[in-house]
């Protein structure tokens, strides 16, 4: 049985999704209309039946009206033919007591039994004159059975008949059911072989602007198999742009390493001739190598992180913002010396916390800080604000400098990777760090927004959500 059970298994796994639906359409079709059919038979058999024996019963009770007084005989015996009344006959409970002519209809036990009112009345079926009859046997009285018989055989054939054709109409319902089947599988599986030849396409391209055509409609009215294909373009759409983004990361990244491997080649093949320069000539050499390695390795980690999309989840904790915020700012100092740092920590947010990383909070804060220093002139102070907001405890940081602001036509792609304003190009940076910015703030939670700051400069905005992410 087990063996039975894993041959219908393999064959149903080797068969397609349409064969497999339409046998099964079909076999449920199929099974209603035999079902129907057979039910039919059935009650067309019963009614030609029970019209039968009604005849019976009407012609026993003529015979018992016309014949009350009489003694064992035969009453009738023309029921050999169809035009003919029923055959009749009584029969006594002793054998005894029966005429010296034969009867007609055969006389049995049973017909002695109910002679003696110890069998109750009963339909039987017999043969006689070369046909087929249908008898009843009821009590007459005074220890006496009657004997009813009609012929039966044009009963017979109309049942006969009956099943021929409702066995004509079942295979032809077989037959519909098979069309109807092979019918519904194809309409109803039209949009996934849609769906399995655009992801062949797709795989054989590799490309995925392709989408699957959906049939018109109201979007709220859709069946399962539209939502499906919709849920495809949905996701073919993302994979668009996340492919789209990939191969921008990747010219972008080639363009931005190009110019600083031809200069770390360069000055690799100058040092290579060492022995031609002079002290001066190679300590300039050496320190423009070890920049430009520098300035490759920082790409190359930006690069590394831009290309995670999630924080690692086992080093999310709860961080004090306020602290983080002092301890950033402390390492700008240090970093930028000649310029001045000033932290404002509004009531409210000293002790606010936030879950996550915070390493990863510092990089945000420190790339902030980074940009507005590289703008923010020697005499102007490069403005750092935490503020809570709302009554469900949002928190607001804010950077700003006094720099010459962002242009309002380069306002929408700051946040690119690799976009660097006119403004930017003679200074040193990849045009990662604010992308990478935004990215560590969307991690946790947050918004990232720039904006010209009222009276000149920019002003970089994370907003912190009344809850962590």
């Amino acid at each position: 049985m087990s063996g039975v059970r894993r041959l219908g298994a393999r064959w149903r796994r080797r068969r397609p999704l349409r064969t497999r639906l339409a046998l099964a359409a079909s076999a449920a079709v199929a099974l209603v209309a035999v079902g129907v059919c057979a039910a039919a038979f059935f009650v067309i058999r019963y009614e030609l039946l029970h019209q039968l024996d009604l005849s019976l019963t009407q012609s026993a009770t003529r015979v018992v009206q016309e014949n009350r007084g009489e003694g064992p005989q035969t009453v009738a015996g023309e029921c050999r033919f169809l035009s003919a009344p029923a055959c009749a006959q009584v029969v006594p409970a002793d054998p005894a007591a029966d005429p010296e002519a034969a009867y007609l209809l055969p006389v049995s036990a049973p017909v002695r039994e109910v002679a003696a009112g110890t069998r109750a009345p009963y339909f039987s079926n017999v043969t006689r004159f070369g046909h087929s009859l249908r008898m009843l046997t009821t009590p007459f009285g005074d220890g006496r059975a009657l004997q009813v018989a009609l012929r039966a055989d044009p009963v017979e054939r109309g049942v006969r008949q009956a099943a021929v054709l409702l066995a004509a109409v079942g295979g032809a319902g077989v037959l519909l059911a098979g069309v109807l089947g092979y019918a519904v599988s194809r309409t109803g599986l039209a949009p996934v072989a849609r769906l399995t030849s655009t992801a062949e396409r797709i795989a054989a391209t590799r490309d995925p602007r392709h989408r699957i055509e959906l049939p018109p409609g109201p979007p709220g009215r859709q069946d399962e198999v539209t939502r499906l294909a919709a849920s495809f373009n949905t996701m073919l759409g993302e994979l668009e742009q996340s492919v789209s983004a990939q191969r921008r990361l990747v010219a972008d990244a080639s363009h931005e390493l190009r110019t600083p491997l031809t200069a770390l080649r360069t000055n690799a093949e100058l040092l290579a001739r060492a022995d031609r320069l002079t002290p001066a000539q190679r300590e300039r050499a050496s320190g423009a190598l070890g920049r430009q390695i520098r300035e490759v390795t920082g790409l190359v980690n930006d690069l590394i992180e831009l290309a995670r999309d999630e924080e690692p989840l086992p080093l999310v904790e709860e961080v004090r913002i306020a602290e983080l915020a002092e301890h950033t700012v402390a390492m700008a100092r240090t970093h930028w010396p000649r310029l001045r740092f000033e932290l404002e920590v509004g009531p409210g947010a000293a002790e606010a916390v936030r879950p996550g990383v915070p390493a990863r909070l510092a990089r945000l804060l420190t790339n902030l800080l980074d940009n507005a220093a590289k703008f923010s002139p020697p005499d102007a102070p490069v403005e750092v604000g935490l503020t809570s907001y709302g009554g469900g405890g949002g928190l607001e940081l804010s950077v700003r400098d006094h720099g010459p602001g962002i242009a309002p036509e380069d306002l929408p792609y700051v946040f690119d990777r690799f976009y660097r304003a006119e403004a930017a190009r003679a200074l040193p940076g990849s045009g990662l760090g604010l992308a990478m910015a935004r990215q560590i703030a969307r991690a946790h939670g947050a918004e990232l927004t720039a904006s010209a700051a009222p009276g000149g400069g920019a002003l970089f905005t994370v907003v912190f959500g009344g809850e962590g992410p």
